[in-house]
């Protein structure tokens, strides 16, 4: 299968990037390359793109989408956490605009093999990065019944989580669960009859989680952004897009906190603790998908584009 993926937010993305055509971008989640491809559109001779991805898949389709760019463009396999130690082997200190499009590609959740969706029967799997050890399976199999229900209430926010823990930890007794569609009947099993057609399919969010959990996603996130925006050059901007309240949740605070990370007291007359802002927010409110882009891309509907520039 092809590494076929719609970016999402695509203009309204590239618009925020604010593309100086001399600069330094980078695509934290370069996935098929659909971003990154407008962004070194816009480059001129002296402009420069550094591409990473965890997924070697996405890697080979990015390099073939980008062929005709290769003197401005760099493509490194690996975690968008590593950004700094990527760009510091490239010779880079900073850069002038980073994109990162959260999430799971549309090829990934397509690939059956791939064990991402639970509308496949195939074995567990969810790795973004097909080098690591951990897998969905290990999860589902290994973690106390107490570390799945935290998982599933925190990273699915379901709130049949502790029952779905407890019949995980049921089922496994006899056999460990190995696949997919295992997996989806244990859950099914859990939730109340009158509730499963509720939200969607009823394994949606406990997958989420254990998607999340598999890939240390938000852990990934919450321990990037403040770093990220240190790299960005005077007038640098990030821009985010989220597909879940657990993301932007986090992203959303570390834009504010960057901007205003002042911790006096409100009553103080002038500022003591010495915090200075790092820049400011450009999205008061997250930018949207179109009602267009919507009805031709469906996985769109749940994304979230915020914006933060680094100050002059």
């Amino acid at each position: 299968m092809t590494f076929g993926h719609m970016s999402v937010l695509l203009e309204e993305t590239i618009e925020g990037l604010k593309i100086n055509p001399a600069g330094l971008y980078v695509d934290g989640t370069l996935g098929g390359g659909g971003h990154s491809l407008e962004i070194v559109k816009r480059l001129g001779e002296d402009g420069r793109l550094i591409g990473i991805d965890q997924d070697g898949v996405a890697i080979e389709a990015a390099r073939e989408r980008l062929s005709g760019f290769q003197n401005k463009v760099s493509i490194v396999r690996g975690n968008y956490r590593s950004t700094k130690e990527i760009l510091l082997r490239l010779g880079i200190t900073g850069m002038d605009g980073m994109l990162l499009d959260l999430g799971v590609s549309s090829y990934q959740l397509d690939t059956k093999e791939r064990g991402f969706s639970y509308r496949f029967d195939t074995p567990l799997d969810m790795r973004m990065d097909t080098r690591q050890s951990l897998t969905a399976k290990e999860i589902v199999n290994d973690y106390g019944e107490g570390e799945l229900y935290r998982i599933i209430r925190d990273y699915g926010e379901d709130k049949f989580a502790k029952n779905i823990a407890k019949h995980i930890a049921l089922a496994r007794q006899t056999k460990p669960i190995e696949t997919t569609e295992e997996l989806n009947k244990i859950i099914k099993a859990a939730i109340p009859a009158k509730c499963r057609a509720e939200g969607g399919h009823p394994s949606k969010r406990a997958f989420q989680a254990i998607r999340i959990e598999c890939n240390r996603e938000l852990e990934v996130l919450k321990e990037s952004l403040e770093e990220l925006i240190d790299m960005l050059k005077p007038g640098g901007r990030l821009c985010i897009i989220t597909f879940h309240s657990l993301e932007d949740r986090i992203v959303k605070t570390a834009f504010k906190r960057a901007a205003n990370p002042c911790t006096c007291p409100p009553g103080f007359p002038v500022c003591v603790c010495g915090k200075v802002s790092k820049g400011k927010v450009i999205t008061g409110k997250p930018i949207l998908p179109s009602e267009i882009e919507m009805e031709e891309n469906p996985r769109s509907k749940s994304a979230k584009l915020r914006i933060f520039e680094k100050a002059w």
